[in-house]
């Protein structure tokens, strides 16, 4: 079955980019986001871009959490063998997100060559004109860009690969029909409000446009807050969804940067959000190789603090609490 993200209220408007510079708000002071420009699928069924192991790879940086959902779809779906994955440095530079052989990074992309992202953008569309943007779906078969928006990217990751995965991996499915309604409503506020709350607060660059972000972003942490108060492990239940995928790299990284560098500080997740600290720790502990195998916090607040003038903050410390700590 097909990916069914052509429904997805959150995949229908603005897509999610990865230029962590404050310079994006518009004229009025607020940033809005641009749309995505590569919005193909793969399906067995699709006359171009079939499931195929060895054929993708996925262009990611630690300091993204929109990247950051793809790198967690494709642990919890076991596609490593499938989807290969290269990382791009952590800092944006002048021309945007490059190779440069630091901690995760190769000098150079292994496949092509390209010191830069934008190298295979302009492969993929000589006249692209937008932003550079992970995650970056490639397909080296056809030396093109299959898909850059990351809500589309983790649906394709849930189901395109299935046939070709053992049971227990074709299994896993974070998008069950059954719950798709509630998971698309819960979706399109998170994605609103916190998800790219964090960024609207951080690129406002008005009192007003700060002002309208910043407090409906710790509103609807409160209301997240209020969903986990009954002790339930996951957002929607007892079962790991798309949801969960989608808000785990926003919170990861919240009191690590958002607090400090995005201006997002009338209160930190460890201490203004039990609930909510309780269920991120639980998925950072009890699936390490899913969640704390995927999360960089060293990389991803040196990221942040670089495109905001190069001063890392010390705090906070530990980036992320030791669950025995936060007891």
């Amino acid at each position: 079955m097909a990916p069914a993200f052509p429904d997805d209220k959150t995949a229908k408007g603005p897509g999610v980019d990865s230029d962590q510079r404050r310079d994006q708000a518009d004229k009025d002071g607020r940033f809005r986001r641009q749309a995505s420009s590569f919005r193909n699928i793969i399906s067995a069924d699709h006359n171009k871009f079939k499931p195929e192991k060895g054929r993708y790879v996925v262009y990611v940086v630690a300091t993204c959490p929109w990247a950051h959902r793809a790198l967690l779809m494709r642990k919890l779906k076991g596609l490593e063998k499938f989807i290969d994955v290269v990382w791009l440095h952590w800092a944006l530079g002048d021309k945007g997100w490059y190779f440069k052989e630091e901690d995760n990074s190769p000098a150079k992309d292994p496949y092509c060559g390209y010191t830069l992202l934008r190298e295979f953008y302009f492969k993929a569309d000589p006249g692209y004109d937008k932003r550079f943007t992970v995650p970056m779906l490639w397909d080296r078969k056809y030396q093109t860009i299959v898909n850059n928006e990351s809500s589309e990217i983790i649906r394709i990751f849930n189901t395109a690969f299935n046939h070709l995965l053992p049971p227990e991996k074709a299994a896993v499915d974070v998008y069950p029909e059954e719950l798709r309604t509630e998971i698309d409503d819960v979706n399109e506020w998170v994605y609103d409000k916190v998800n790219n709350g964090v960024y609207k607060t951080s690129f406002a660059t008005t009192q007003e446009a700060y002002d309208e972000n910043v407090y409906p972003l710790f509103e609807s942490l409160e209301r997240l807050e209020k969903l986990l108060s009954d002790g339930r492990e996951f957002v929607m239940g007892s079962k790991l969804t798309e949801v969960d995928i989608r808000l785990f790299p926003t919170i990861v990284r919240f009191d690590a940067a958002y607090f400090t560098l995005f201006r997002c500080n009338i209160k930190m997740i460890r201490y203004g959000f039990p609930h909510l600290h309780r269920w991120l720790l639980h998925l950072y502990y009890d699936f390490p190789e899913i969640f704390k195998g995927t999360t960089f916090l060293e990389q991803l607040k040196k990221g942040y603090a670089s495109s905001r003038g190069g001063i890392t903050p010390a705090g906070p410390v530990p980036l992320i609490m030791e669950r025995e700590a936060a007891s």
